[in-house]
Formats: structure tokens, sequence, C-alpha cells
């Protein structure tokens, strides 16, 4: 029989080393940390996780060949279909958490474009008392957060963010959302492995890729109390525009922004004010 080490080292001249972790891990069904403990890998679970390296050499997400993916002290299901969450956006959730624990403990929580739910799921986590609800377009990815967020409380919506939650304007203690914000000019700029398998409506947005950041504004604009909250993930090069923003609509103060574990712009947030500008002609 073939050991794990060795395994892992044919793999590791085709896929990056993390990823062939992970994927013997899977075929294994074990742990990480387990995967040199293991004397032998029969002949079966060999020709899976060959079948893995396959796939994931043609560019295949390791994410989508296990079924998951982690995202602070959770994990979710993902697959083709719904976008994977990076570990970027768990900043944005972190700043996110610590506005909540400044607040009320029953705080009302929306989360725009939840995509598989990680957002969500992570706060229901780490503050049980938050009262939730969620919104997603895509049907295939609301089927994923679903899954994800059931038993958690989490009022899950499929529809457009525009519309949702009326019966809740005004009394949103924060809105976090990462909305696709790619500029479809900078379509050919996206690595293959994104651009070819993960889905566009939660990649690209407008010309300048503030299409639905501007949404965010106005819906969280309506759905926040005065002094709520709102956070919303950009990409690095917009670290002025976005911000710009929530200046410009009139309804928000506070507009500040934010980088990721890697010293880079990565999100915006912004505090509701009393009275709203409007939109300017």
């Amino acid at each position: 029989m073939t050991s794990a080490a060795q395994l892992l080292r044919l793999a590791g001249q085709r896929i990056p080393a993390a990823d062939a972790r992970l994927l013997l891990a899977a075929a294994l069904q074990v742990p990480t940390s387990r995967l040199l403990t293991v004397p032998a890998v029969d002949e079966a679970v060999v020709a899976h996780f060959d079948s893995l390296v396959d796939a994931r050499a043609t560019g295949r997400p390791t994410q989508y060949l296990i079924g998951r993916a982690p995202f602070r002290h959770i994990e979710v299901a993902v697959g083709p279909g719904v976008f994977i969450p990076r570990p970027e956006t768990e900043v944005m959730t972190g700043w996110a958490l610590d506005r909540l624990r400044e607040g009320r403990p029953d705080p009302v929580v929306v989360e725009l474009c939840a995509g598989s739910g990680a957002i969500s799921l992570a706060i229901a986590d780490e503050f049980p008392t938050a009262v939730q609800y969620a919104v997603e377009l895509s049907v295939e990815a609301v089927r994923y957060a679903a899954a994800n967020l059931a038993g958690t409380g989490v009022a899950l919506a499929q529809g457009d963010m525009a519309d949702a939650f009326p019966e809740l304007d005004g009394t949103v203690d924060l809105v976090i959302a990462n909305p696709p914000y790619v500029p479809l000019e900078a379509y050919d700029g996206i690595p293959a492995q994104v651009r070819e398998h993960e889905p566009p409506l939660a990649l690209f947005s407008g010309p300048d890729g503030l299409d639905a950041l501007r949404v965010v504004a106005t819906v969280a604009a309506r759905l926040l109390r005065p002094g709520g909250r709102v956070c919303a993930e950009h990409a690095e090069v917009q670290h002025e525009s976005a911000q710009d923003v929530f200046v410009r609509h009139g309804g928000f103060g506070s507009v500040h922004d934010h980088r990721d574990y890697n010293d880079r712009p990565r999100f915006v947030t912004a505090s509701r004010t009393a009275t709203m500008a409007g939109w300017p002609s």
C-alpha cells in the first residue's frame, strides 16, 4: 500500500501542497492533522484521491471538491453555484461582531448578498442572541445558505436585496454585506480558477464594480435605525470610491475604510444619520 506521505509528495508536484493535504484528508475522512499518522492508504482511497488531484489540476476549486470551506470558527457547505468565502471577509465580520458586543444583547442584523450564509452563520456562532435576517438573489446559492443556516434561527429570504425585509425599515442595528464588486472591464484580470468556476453573479457589478454597493447603501439607509451601522466589502482599488458611495448618498456619517489581514483596503463602514439628504441630483 502507498503511504500518505508518498501521496502528498506526488500530488505536490501538480497542485499546491496545502490543497493536496485538504484533498487527501477528505478522501481519508480524517482531519489534516492526522494525515501523517495514517500508516497506509488502500487502493480505493488512492484512486479517489487521484481523481480529486486531477480535478484540482484542471482549476476546479479545492473547496468545491471537498464540499466545504472554513470561515472564522465554522465551516460552510459550498459547491458550484455559490461563492467561496474568503479569509479577508473574516476581518469585516470580526469588526461587525465587535460593534454588536458594544450594543444591546439582542441586536437586529441583516446580511445582504448572503451567498453561502457564512457571515450570518459566524455571527450566529459568536453572538447567538442576535436576531438575524439574510437575503440572497441566487437560487443556487440559497440552497447552500439554507443548509448552512438550518437550526440557527436566521430568517433567510431568496430575492433582490433592494426589496428585502420592508417590515424591518428603521429598526436594524447592523447591515453587513459582501456584494459583488469586480468591474466588468476587469474580467480578464480575474484568476481563471475564479472566473471559470465561481458564479458571475457574485463577482461582477457594472462598469466600475460599484453597482451593487450603491444598492447596499440605499437598502442600509432604509433598514437601519439612526445610529445603526453598515459594513460592506470592496476591492482594494475601491478604497476611495466605496467610501464616496456612502458619503454621496447623504444618509450616513462616520464613513471609514478598513484593512484586511494583508493590510490591504477591504471594507467600508458607516453610521446611519437621523436625516438623509438623498442622492445628489
